[in-house]
């Protein structure tokens, strides 16, 4: 249960890493569309043409942000209770938060573009808490193998 816990933090730190990949082609993407002589304007963002440019990396962040990385956080979130890992709760709950953040962030970011500075430092976050998860595991584990003395050695002398 504890690679589970690991994976699934892994899994979200790579969802994020991919989403702001997926954002930033997009941005270039329509500025270079743009460039060539392409328009955007609301009635054209709604029909989601494929011919617009970097459509498709606007719809792999809204998928991830909204779906795929919500759905892990909550895996995540309910394996933290079976991986017995030292407070591994208590980063599953902290890792969970940032993603409802995140996802609300990003929704009402649409009605107050302001919001989307701290969507983005709000991305930083949820990944560094998901790596931080991640990692504790390899500690965790570690210090309760069959036959590893938890306790620290004294200096002699």
């Amino acid at each position: 249960m504890k690679q589970l816990y690991r994976a699934l933090a892994y899994l979200i730190a790579a969802g994020v890493a991919l989403q702001a990949a997926a954002i930033a082609y997009s941005v270039f993407a329509m500025f270079d569309w743009v460039a060539r002589g392409g328009t955007i304007d609301k009635a054209l963002v709604e029909t989601e043409n494929p011919e617009i440019g970097g459509i498709t990396g606007f719809n792999l962040h809204q998928l991830m942000g909204v779906n795929i990385i919500p759905l892990l956080a909550l895996l995540f979130l309910i394996s933290s209770f079976f991986a017995k890992i030292r407070g591994g709760i208590i980063w599953a709950l902290i890792v969970f938060g940032a993603t409802l953040m995140q996802s609300l962030l990003g929704i009402y970011s649409h009605e107050l573009a302001g919001l989307g500075w701290l969507h983005g430092v709000g991305a930083l976050v949820l990944f560094s808490c998901a790596v931080t998860a991640g990692m504790r595991v390899k500690r965790a584990v570690r210090t309760t193998a069959p036959g590893v003395d938890s306790v620290s050695p004294t200096p002699v002398g």
